[in-house]
C-alpha cells in the first residue's frame, strides 16, 4: 500500500504540473478521456508491482545500494542517467522495428498531440519491459541511494515535459553548449508526429549517433 500511494502520489503531482503548464501557455486545461484515465490506473497497478519486486529483491541481496552522501552521489547518477537513456534507447528503437510496435507501443502513439497524463498510457507489456530494464540496471551495478533518487525525480521532469505537446524552454537556452544535447519537449513531440526519428529520453545523443535524429 506504501508503494501504490507513492505512486499514485507521483502521477497526480506529474499529471497537476503538466495541465498547470499547458494552461498557462495555452489558457485551457487538457481533458483526460475515459480510456485514458483506465490505462493510467492499470500503469501505476504495474508500477507498484514493479517498486514492490524492486524493494524484494532488495531485502534479498539481489540488489545493493550505498547509502552514503558522498563524491559517488553525482558519479552514479550520471552513470545511471547515461546508462539508463542508452538503454532505454535500443528497447525503444526495438519496439518500433519489430511487430512489437503494432500490437504493443502503437497504443501510445494513437495520441499524436500527447498531453500529460499520456505519460501514464502505456501497454501493460510495455510498462512490465520497462520496469524489467530498471530492476535490470539496478541488479548489474551498486547505485547510490541518493543517486538513484535523483534520477527518479528528473525522469519524472522529463516524462511531464515530454508530454506537454507545448515548449516550456525558450528556443535560446535550448541552444546552449549543454543543453542542446538533452532531449526536450519538442524532441519528444517530433517523436509523437513522426515515428521514425527522435527514440532517445534524456538526450538526444543515442539519436544522432545512430542518425535517427530530426530537429
Amino acid at each position: 500500500m506504501i508503494f501504490l500511494a507513492e505512486n499514485v502520489f507521483i502521477t497526480i503531482i506529474a499529471i497537476a504540473a503538466g495541465s498547470y503548464v499547458i494552461k498557462r501557455h495555452l489558457k485551457q486545461k487538457p481533458v483526460a478521456s475515459e480510456r485514458e484515465i483506465v490505462f493510467c490506473i492499470v500503469t501505476n497497478l504495474l508500477n507498484t508491482a514493479i517498486t514492490y519486486a524492486g524493494f524484494r529483491l532488495w531485502q534479498h541481496g539481489y540488489i545493493v545500494f550505498s547509502f552514503a552522501i558522498n563524491w559517488r552521489t553525482l558519479t552514479d547518477f550520471l552513470l545511471l542517467f547515461m546508462a539508463m537513456d542508452l538503454a532505454m534507447y535500443l528497447f525503444h528503437y526495438g519496439i518500433h522495428r519489430t511487430i512489437a510496435y503494432r500490437y504493443i507501443h502503437q497504443l501510445h502513439h494513437h495520441y499524436t498531440n500527447p498531453t500529460p497524463i499520456d505519460l501514464f498510457v502505456l501497454h501493460p507489456l510495455e510498462t512490465l519491459g520497462f520496469g524489467a530494464l530498471w530492476l535490470a540496471m539496478l541488479y548489474l551495478y551498486s547505485f547510490n541511494f541518493a543517486a538513484v533518487l535523483i534520477y527518479l525525480t528528473i525522469n519524472v521532469v522529463y516524462g511531464i515535459t515530454g508530454h506537454l505537446g507545448i515548449e516550456p524552454l525558450p528556443a535560446g537556452w535550448r541552444n546552449k553548449p549543454l543543453l542542446k544535447h538533452l532531449g526536450t519537449s519538442t524532441f519528444h513531440h517530433r517523436h509523437h508526429s513522426d515515428i521514425h526519428c527522435n527514440f532517445g529520453f534524456y538526450t538526444n545523443i543515442w539519436d544522432k549517433l545512430f542518425k535517427t535524429y530530426k530537429p
